[in-house]
């Protein structure tokens, strides 16, 4: 897999949690545990991203 790939791969999976978080949270009686671990999961993407593309520009 590429860099580029593997990048978009996570990408789409950031999304993907930012789709769940907001069902979540709009959903009534929803579980602020489960919306924590979720947001933990998306903030480890988004680190890991970022860590990625500062790899690949050195």
């Amino acid at each position: 897999m590429t860099i580029t790939a593997h990048l978009a791969e996570l990408a789409e999976k950031h999304r993907a949690l930012e789709q769940k978080i907001h069902q979540a949270a709009a959903s009534p009686g929803s579980d602020d545990i489960e919306i924590r671990r979720l947001k933990q999961e998306k903030l480890k993407l988004k680190d890991e991203m970022e860590r990625i593309r500062r790899e690949t520009r050195h």
